[in-house]
């Protein structure tokens, strides 16, 4: 069973089963790795995972590494964690 985190948002992401945020993320986690982070922030207010956000949005490079970081992560940890 997956664990919901304080933030209200990002822990009904990560209530998801596993299989479905695995499908999720191999087609939309070159938007959601930035969307997360920059909520996660919201929730949080560490500026680090905003500045992270941003970059995986905005930026090509960052977006093809964060979405294979996430993938990874969502695989063998069951959520997003590096730079959330």
């Amino acid at each position: 069973m997956a664990h919901r985190r304080k933030g209200a948002i990002t822990g009904t992401y990560e209530a998801l089963p596993k299989i479905l945020k695995l499908i999720l993320q191999f087609f939309f986690g070159y938007i959601i790795g930035g969307v997360y982070r920059i909520i996660r922030f919201v929730e949080t207010g560490r500026i680090s995972t905003l500045i992270v956000g941003l970059l995986v949005l905005l930026t090509g490079v960052g977006n093809i590494i964060a979405w294979v970081l996430d993938f990874i992560t969502e695989l063998l940890h069951d959520r997003i964690v590096y730079f959330a």
